[in-house]
């Protein structure tokens, strides 16, 4: 396996996660009262463009060629690394 396609896979991985706490937290703000509701949505909102930013981001990166794709490595990084923070900001506000 080649290291793209090795970087490929973790990223992959990385993603799949970050789609599985979104859907967590989806259900989790469907149980809360209509005003915390709206609140912890948006922020849910704004989870889920960063899921697909990142989607579309690896979907690139799969399909650039063997020169381009260290470049487009450094993308899938930022918007991994921003969903993780996200991830990580409203985990903590569900806990208050």
């Amino acid at each position: 396996m080649s290291v793209r396609d090795a970087y490929k896979k973790k990223a992959e991985a990385e993603l799949e996660l970050s789609q599985a706490r979104l859907a967590e937290f989806k259900a989790k703000v469907k149980s809360f009262k209509a005003e915390s509701r709206v609140k912890y949505a948006e922020q849910v909102e704004g989870l889920e463009h960063g899921v697909e930013d990142a989607k579309s981001k690896l979907k690139d990166l799969g399909e650039a060629g063997e020169d381009a794709w260290e470049k487009l490595k450094d993308g899938v990084e930022g918007a991994l690394r921003s969903l993780s923070t996200t991830i990580r900001d409203i985990a903590d506000k569900f806990k208050d």
